[in-house]
């Protein structure tokens, strides 16, 4: 036990997840109970190429008080309605995991189960028509919806936002200084650590400076300079799972309309993200280098932009999976350093999120017990095993079978875990979430019927209604779509009337 109380607090590391910490500790805690010091290196660049994210975000930037707009403008940020993936299932195949909801819940059940039942009996409308977020990026449009107050009949629209993360790691470094978070440039080169409980004392820079601190959050990235080089967390490893391990990224010239969602297009090993910004294109391919080298794949990513590179391509290496403890002592991992699930659902800000929100939580005011580190260690555990599954899925389901990497995938042995869902869904036509996962029953549906898995049956409660019930239902909520559908306007325009950046091509 530590029995010191806990004043200063040190993020070693800057980026996008440390300056979100600072920034909501700067926020909750307040820099007049406790010294809040981030210690980040220019020397050291940060992973950031660009940012897609999902709704999550909007918890977070409402807890430090942001004016979207203004937050829209400095990041250079779109609006994201979902993600448009390409080729998964099979070539020449596309479809949309939207954020929020499918249809309308009825008599105590999912909306799925009664679009399985019209579309067993003949009904020929496809259930993304059921979506008013894939309907409007279908038609390249984008309003908000919160604080609206109109027919109820009206789906609300659920968004995220598309942004640059090093403007956005900068917008948040102006916000947390503000409020007295203070900035110490300097490259850490010892870790210093008490003799007899190993609790982290102090990190010492390059140039002699000693930093002192009581608690430690580490976002020194996928190298975890504390949680792993100093305090030997240990990692899972995952890529026996999820075999990507490396990625090229460049950003381009925009092209074309101004989208209002992220594109994951299968590529021949692995695939290529496509995320709008308002003065740029976000472009890079996830791949195997197993199957695929460095140069070709360079290659391939330029061979496929939509408009001229506007920087030199970006290598990054990795390994999927997470740390076996994010908290040790008196250190917590967030970010890259704490684990890494690759960006096919844009999950990496939200995990941070997750991180933070736990911390706060469980956060100490005079020592550190044990079991309170072991539940955080638990539940973070959780946390990532339950996006994994979510995204191996991606890859076992699909129809793909044209290279040896695809092969792969689709014939690979699976956590058993995820077997047990899609074993559920082929046999009823859901997965059963357990209340706190991430990816509800709708994105399941989302992505295994976009990806050809339908299911064998639905439930019974499905048939409690008439055929011409179910059909004034269904009829009901198309209309209600239609009619949202029909007041919004374009992306570009509600942008450019909003919230435009000062670098906007649009």
């Amino acid at each position: 036990m530590n029995k010191n109380k806990i004043r200063n607090i040190v993020i070693v590391g800057g980026g996008t997840s440390g300056w979100m910490v600072a920034s909501v500790f700067a926020k909750v805690l307040g820099c007049n109970n406790y010294t809040i010091t981030l210690v980040e290196s220019e020397q050291i660049g940060t992973v950031g190429v660009g940012e897609a994210t999902i709704p999550m975000i909007n918890l977070f930037n409402g807890i430090l008080g942001l004016n979207e707009d203004e937050f829209v403008r400095e990041t250079n940020a779109t609006f994201k309605l979902g993600i448009e993936f390409v080729n998964w299932g099979k070539i020449g195949k596309t479809y949309f995991h939207p954020f929020g909801s499918l249809g309308v819940d009825m008599e105590g059940i999912s909306f799925n189960h009664f679009w399985m039942r019209w579309k067993n009996s003949g009904g020929g409308l496809d259930y993304s028509r059921f979506s008013i977020e894939t309907e409007a990026a279908r038609a390249n449009k984008f309003i908000r919806t919160n604080s609206e107050t109109g027919p109820a009949y009206m789906p609300k629209i659920n968004y995220a936002f598309q942004f640059d993360a090093s403007l956005y790691a900068n917008y948040l470094r102006r916000y947390s200084e503000l409020r007295g978070v203070k900035r110490t440039e300097g490259k850490i080169t010892q870790v210093k650590q008490h003799a007899d409980s190993g609790y982290i004392e102090s990190v010492i820079l390059e140039n002699g400076t000693v930093i002192e601190g009581d608690f430690f959050i580490d976002c020194s990235g996928f190298r975890g300079l504390l949680i792993e080089q100093t305090l030997k967390a240990g990692y899972e490893d995952w890529s026996q799972w999820l075999p990507v391990n490396k990625a090229v990224a460049v950003p381009c010239e925009s092209a074309g309309p101004l989208l209002p969602f992220t594109r994951s297009t299968a590529q021949e090993f692995g695939w290529q993200w496509r995320i709008p910004l308002q003065h740029r294109t976000g472009n890079g391919y996830v791949f195997c280098d197993k199957f695929l080298s460095v140069d070709e794949a360079t290659e391939t990513l330029l061979s496929r932009l939509d408009g001229k590179a506007t920087a030199s391509p970006k290598v990054l290496s990795f390994v999927t999976g997470v740390r076996k403890k994010c908290w040790i002592k008196n250190c917590v991992a967030v970010g890259l350093a704490s684990g890494f699930l690759e960006p096919l659902e844009s999950t990496s800000i939200h995990l941070v999120q997750v991180v933070i929100a736990k911390l706060l939580t469980m956060f100490p005011k005079d020592n550190i017990s044990d079991f309170v580190v072991d539940r955080f260690n638990r539940e973070m555990l959780h946390e990532y095993t339950d996006i994994k599954d979510f995204l191996i899925a991606h890859y076992k389901v699909s129809e793909r079978e044209d290279t040896e990497f695809w092969r792969y995938v689709k014939h690979m042995d699976i956590p058993a875990t995820l077997q047990e869902k899609l074993d559920t869904f082929r046999t009823r036509g859901d997965v059963m979430v357990k209340l706190d996962e991430l990816f509800k029953e709708q994105s399941w549906f989302s992505v295994l019927v976009g990806q050809g898995l339908y299911p064998e049956s639905y439930h019974p409660i499905a048939d409690v209604v008439s055929d011409d019930d179910l059909r004034v239902r269904l009829t009901q909520i198309r209309t209600g779509i239609q009619n949202r559908l029909n007041m919004m306007p374009t992306h570009e325009h509600f942008i450019s009337e909003n919230c435009r950046s000062a670098k906007s091509v649009y």
